[in-house]
């Protein structure tokens, strides 16, 4: 089966301009799942976060557990895959100088706001009893580093890392390989990687991440805490990366992966639970590692294989929403922290909590997007120009100007 696209091809312009719309879904649902995380972290059990609130709940450290397995992996899949595409039709110039504006330069403008007023925040939390406590950062880092976190924002600046290192490995081999046997080596690998058992083969990176990082791996690859690079997250999300980049490279990869997501999921949630089993526990590092990354890749597989499945046609409220995720992510932290305090000593349910925090939180952001962002300088900034057709010049992991299957590969 090949996933349902929409393009237009204008003489003269090259490829068709392909869109991919279990992607857009995709795309959301990896940003939005994020703010979902955020939202439970509150009432997750001996779980450090900026606000702890009275009540607590199993259910919300094991949302919080299985989000965080596989959340990040996914995205930077998708940002691999998509990437390419970009590459592809406009070259690695063209491809560099797009993720210098939308990754890079949104980590320096949006820091102030998202993750600077965190602090203010806290600082409130603190006072009004319901702080939490955070794990404090390494203790022989430099103050200047300490002062200036990426935050929550970490993402771009690892995939920013990610990009620079890749366009450099593909210029090498394009060098010593020359463009076809390149080309030739990176559809083999996506073959690879798009066969049943490619997952086993994805995995390999995220568990050395694992082993890198030491500790107990069901945590799961930690966030850098300064902007320094660490080995551990800069390992895995490469290979997340790198498996979404040549999976763009084998014609047809996800159409062939579509029909396989009850066998991936399937999987995903019975390596979930054996990893909240005592017995888990137990286990050697490197089998833990390897149980944690295989559940993982499982779920970021699965989940991209439902999504090109099932969204085979264009809907328009998952594209709004795809469109506005990448604002919402940005934006999301302060506002929701700031929900949370007052409400965190309330005698109220959880789940009335969780409601009141979720619809302030998605009006406010979907509001702001469609007031300062949809159709402004900002919006053509963070997503690039808005087309009745074909993709867009992507924010991280959107779609993007692509020639999809049937373009001309440039090399891997």
């Amino acid at each position: 089966m090949t996933p349902r696209t929409t393009g237009t091809a204008t003489a003269g312009e090259g490829p068709a301009r392909v869109r991919i719309h279990g992607l857009d879904a995709l795309r959301g649902s990896a940003l939005l799942l994020g703010i979902l995380l955020h939202s439970l972290m509150p009432f997750a059990p001996e779980m450090p976060w900026l606000v702890v609130d009275d009540r607590s709940s199993p259910l919300a450290f094991a949302g919080v557990y299985v989000i965080h397995l596989f959340r990040m992996t996914l995205f930077m899949l998708l940002a691999g895959y998509l990437g390419r595409m970009v590459l592809v039709r406009r070259g690695p110039r063209s491809y560099f100088r797009d993720r210098v504006v939308r990754i890079l330069l949104p980590l320096f403008a949006f820091w102030p706001v998202s993750v600077f007023s965190l602090g203010v925040i806290a600082t409130v939390a603190a006072g009004t009893g319901t702080g939490g406590t955070p794990e404090p950062p390494p203790i022989d880092a430099p103050l200047v580093l300490l002062v200036f976190t990426p935050g929550q924002l970490w993402f771009l600046l690892v995939l920013f890392e990610i990009i620079v290192l890749v366009l450099v490995a593909r210029a090498v081999l394009l060098r010593v390989l020359g463009p076809e046997r390149a080309g030739r080596w990176s559809a083999r690998i996506g073959g690879a990687l798009s066969h049943p058992a490619g997952v086993l083969l994805a995995a390999v990176p995220y568990a050395a991440a694992l082993l890198l990082q030491g500790g107990d791996p069901a945590q799961g690859i930690m966030a850098p805490p300064t902007v320094l690079p660490e080995a551990a997250p800069l390992v895995g999300y490469l290979g997340a990366f790198l498996a979404g980049w040549f999976l763009h490279a084998a014609p047809d990869a996800l159409g062939r992966m579509a029909p396989r997501w009850p066998l991936l999921l399937a999987p995903a949630v019975l390596g979930t639970v054996f990893m909240v089993l005592p017995v888990a526990a137990g286990l050697p590092a490197a089998a833990g590692a390897g149980v944690v990354a295989l559940t993982g890749l499982l779920w970021t597989y699965g989940l991209t294989a439902f999504m090109v499945k099932v969204f085979s046609r264009e809907h328009a409220v998952v594209r709004y929403l795809a469109d506005a995720s990448y604002w919402m992510y940005l934006m999301h932290l302060p506002l929701l922290v700031a929900i949370e305090v007052p409400l965190a000593g309330l005698e109220w349910p959880i789940m009335a909590k969780l409601l009141l925090t979720w619809t302030v939180t998605t009006a406010l952001l979907l509001g702001g997007y469609q007031l300062l962002v949809r159709r402004t300088a900002l919006g053509r900034w963070l997503n690039g120009t808005r087309r009745r057709s074909g993709p867009r010049a992507d924010a991280p992991g959107a779609p993007a100007r692509s020639g999809g299957d049937g373009a001309p590969a440039a090399g891997p």
